[in-house]
């Protein structure tokens, strides 16, 4: 799509993406520049997959939610210098980089004849101008602040095609950081002072495989279309549209969705198993729950025979049998889970023991309040049938016969994760992905003095929890860049946390998804992730597919 182009579109297009705010629908009209067609499926036909829908929030780097659903919508229509596959790192915007002998300098050597979504080309300049404006702006999914503190220090522009990034200090995670941020064009975000009030259409202008075409906030709905200029691998699937659904399993068979995830549960996968129309996929266990314990509200958690009585009060193998009907694993105590290549497998477990549970209350009781998140529809109908109801319920009565008291209060997920944020609870579960990212992770829940540095639910702080050897650990451990040496920090860690249940992991759930390879057979699963609809590679054509 050329300029002038452009401009009619931009024409049609007046109204502000402000509507979106205001919960309308909003329709982008981008289309790609140039002749490539995305490849269509056996019979030459684009593809286009419709996967379940809900409103995830305004898909550019500030207005999406937390959680996945909106973020790797996000990561569709922006690309990085770095991108992730099964088996790690590869390169993406940046086709080659090194880094100087004292592991503070990155130097990044970018693609040629990359363009942005209305046509003008990128440069190392939209590079530099990301990272700046990131610092004094900084996004939802934010891998740029550790402990605080704004990682880099200096980008230089060497040349058009070249950067060169200087960071704070030595740290075995800064490549994955400074690769995973997404990149902004520098024309249409230099002028905007603050993104969460820059509700223009061009806020969805990203250099990613695909542009946004439609989202309504309401209806949950969003469409997204293969960008025909796109620099990198050719598309294979020609729209992506995410749809209102009530029952996604009724919707799958009935052909409304092209994909199955975690409600292919165990007692249902006999329709779809041994049948060539199908497909069965497991993921790792990087998804899991958790019980999550506030000291600041209530102190008494301090007392770490307390905390060792609710872990082995809670019988968290009932709970793989009985919620995830056996298609999962009770979590590690270290809190790094099974399938891990950094998992520690001698750390305490914990096995349910109600007799060890009281003799160490040493006839003490308790009550506490237990806040739980269902969607918002369970919310509004009070019919709660979700995994975390059902844990709230088990953990109710097995820890009623520790002498332990649970007032079980339940409310949207939203609504649960704001109060989580804000240390506004006494105990909560929560449940998140992310259990196979970089097991730095660790540091954010017990060796980082701030809280929520990503804004995710999967990080943050534990409020008034601070054990000195461990912090030091956590600390020491990023800083490590001999791999083995790293390792042993982190199976040390593993260990030590485990001693000391700082949090309850429970359990991490193994699920199968379901798809008809008929329709579209290119899906994968990130060597990290758990979720195949939110990999950039699953919707893009591959060596192996050539």
């Amino acid at each position: 799509m050329g300029a002038k182009e452009y401009r009619k579109v931009k024409q049609r297009i007046i109204n502000p993406i402000c509507l979106v705010v205001l919960a309308c629908t909003v329709l982008l009209g981008l289309t790609g520049c140039g002749d490539r067609q995305a490849v269509g499926d056996s019979t030459g036909t684009p593809v286009v997959l419709k996967l379940e829908g809900g409103d995830w929030g305004f898909p550019d780097p500030w207005k999406h939610y937390s959680r996945g659903p909106g973020g790797y919508k996000m990561e569709l229509i922006f690309d990085s210098l770095l991108e992730k596959d099964e088996k790690g790192l590869i390169p993406w915007l940046a086709e080659k980089w090194t880094v100087s002998p004292d592991s503070r300098e990155y130097t990044f050597t970018l693609r040629d004849k990359v363009t942005w979504h209305d046509g003008q080309s990128f440069s190392a300049d939209d590079v530099k101008f990301s990272f700046d404006y990131y610092r004094d702006h900084p996004p939802v999914w934010n891998e740029l602040t550790v402990d605080g503190k704004f990682i880099v220090e200096k980008v230089e522009v060497m040349d058009g095609r070249t950067v060169k990034i200087r960071v704070d200090s030595p740290n075995a995670t800064y490549l994955e950081r400074l690769g995973s941020m997404r990149i902004i064009p520098k024309h249409i975000w230099e002028n905007v002072t603050d993104p969460l009030k820059f509700n223009a259409r061009e806020a969805a202008v990203g250099c990613g495989p695909y542009v946004l075409e439609d989202y309504n906030s309401q209806l949950g709905t969003y469409r997204l279309t293969a960008y025909q200029g796109y620099w990198g691998p050719r598309q294979k699937v020609a729209a992506i549209e995410w749809v209102p659904v009530s029952d996604p399993v009724l919707a799958f068979e009935q052909g409304e969705i092209d994909l199955l995830t975690d409600d292919a549960t165990p007692d249902i996968l006999s329709r779809y198993e041994n049948k060539e129309e199908f497909k069965i996929m497991p993921n790792q266990p990087f998804w899991g729950y958790r019980l999550i314990l506030n000291m600041d509200k209530r102190p008494e958690l301090k007392d770490v025979n307390l905390r060792k009585a609710l872990a082995y009060g809670i019988d968290r193998q009932e709970m793989v049998e009985k919620i995830a009907r056996g298609s999962g694993i009770v979590d590690s105590m270290g809190f790094v889970p099974p399938g891990h290549i950094w998992y520690n497998d001698q750390v305490a477990r914990y096995a349910f023991d109600a007799e060890k549970a009281k003799a160490l209350l040493d006839g003490k009781t308790y009550t506490f309040d237990l806040l739980i998140g269902v969607s918002s529809q369970e919310a509004k109908t009070g019919n709660n049938t979700s995994r975390d109801v059902k844990i709230g319920e088990l953990m109710k009565i097995s820890l009623a016969k520790i002498g332990i008291t649970l007032n079980v209060k339940t409310v949207d997920t939203k609504t649960r994760d704001n109060a989580v944020k804000n240390g506004d609870y006494e105990l909560a579960v929560t449940n998140h992905g992310g259990w196979g990212n970089d097991p730095d992770y660790l540091r954010d829940y017990y060796g980082s003095s701030t809280t929520n540095d990503r804004s995710s639910p999967a990080s943050g702080a534990l409020p008034g929890y601070f054990n000195q050897e461990i912090y030091d650990l956590c600390q020491k451990q990023m800083r490590q860049l001999n791999p083995e040496e790293r390792k042993k920090t982190i199976f040390r860690l593993q260990e030590l946390i485990a001693a000391d249940v700082p949090q309850i992991p429970l359990f991490n759930t193994v699920d199968n998804f379901v798809f008809r390879p008929a329709k579209y057979d290119g899906w994968m699963f990130r060597y990290d992730h758990n979720y195949m609809e939110h990999c950039k590679l699953s919707y893009l054509e591959r060596a192996q597919d050539e």
